[in-house]
């Protein structure tokens, strides 16, 4: 198996309402995961290998985001890479070369069905932005995205189904994890085509985020480093028609505090996350929070200013 705003109208259809199996949702319980024989962790230019080619009228609205992405953003861009600079002059003051390749930063981003349009597009602005800024400074950088295979639980749901629909069966979607840039990429410079399928209009889906950042966290353990930062850039909470229906509603979410809480106790890495007209504060210790998607480029590079120079 391979391994802190509003836009572009939404591409994808409505989705026909899940059957609600019976069960007593008063019973709270622990998080676990009905199977995981299906979920899918891949480098971005693989992902047609899981989604298929997109057909012709998706490939013409990728084309559209991809050209607006590439051309139609240069005043933003401009504004951005002046901040990024100032932050980079700041940093250079405070923390010596040594100190600064020690460090390694993680941007996690939801991919989210409620991401789609302007706010993905400025997600994959804002990462482009930072990133080059980061590895410019010579701190090692991920880009990771999260989302699910299919609508409506994928091949977990019908599984689950076929076993006669076990009550409470835990997580019930196909997890789709992304690798947009790994630590290993020192390439200095924007990222390219590395962040052209971050745009395909049939990639959000859902979101499972306490199991996304799991597996970020578990990505920087396997890094040599001094300090581990990791900014999740979100818009909502946790959402997966296909689980809550099938579990107690706070299930998602529950874990995802349980999942936030335990990395800020044990203090390996220090975790930030960022609102995207979402009020992260219920969640996270350290967070931030906009409400207009252009202001994402210059809240990241502030947020991971004040995150190094702490």
């Amino acid at each position: 198996m391979i391994q802190v705003f509003r836009g572009i109208k939404s591409l994808f259809t409505a989705q026909q309402p899940l059957k609600t199996p019976r069960q007593d949702e008063n019973v709270p319980k622990s998080y676990h995961v009905f199977t995981r024989e299906f979920d899918v962790t891949v480098h971005a230019y693989e992902l047609d290998s899981i989604l298929g080619r997109l057909p012709a009228n998706q490939k013409t609205d990728h084309a559209q985001a991809w050209d607006e992405f590439s051309s139609a953003l240069q005043h933003w861009r401009t504004k951005a890479h002046i901040a990024s600079l100032e932050a980079s002059s700041e940093i250079r003051a405070t923390l010596k070369s040594e100190e600064l390749h020690g460090v390694v930063v993680t941007i996690l981003i939801d991919q989210s069905g409620s991401m789609r349009g302007q706010k993905m597009l400025m997600a994959a602005a804002a990462c482009d932005i930072a990133q080059d800024f980061l590895t410019q400074l010579g701190i090692r950088t991920e880009v990771l995205g999260f989302t699910s295979v299919g609508w409506k639980g994928g091949q977990s749901r019908q599984l689950w189904e076929r076993r006669g629909e076990p009550k409470a069966p835990g997580r019930l979607a196909d997890t789709l994890h992304i690798i947009y840039k790994s630590a290993q990429n020192h390439r200095a410079g924007t990222m390219g085509d590395l962040l052209k399928p971050m745009l395909r209009p049939d990639l959000p889906k859902e979101n499972i985020d306490g199991e996304a950042i799991e597996w970020a966290v578990s990505r920087q353990m396997e890094i040599t480093a001094q300090r581990r930062i990791l900014i999740v850039l979100s818009d909502g909470v946790p959402a997966d028609d296909s689980t809550l229906l099938a579990n107690d509603k706070g299930f998602l979410v529950r874990h995802l505090k349980e999942v936030i809480a335990r990395i800020e106790r044990e203090r390996i890495v220090e975790l930030i996350g960022i609102g995207i007209g979402f009020d992260t504060s219920a969640f996270y210790k350290n967070f931030a929070a906009i409400s207009d998607p252009n202001d994402l480029g210059s809240v990241l590079i502030e947020t991971i200013e004040h995150a190094i120079r702490k």
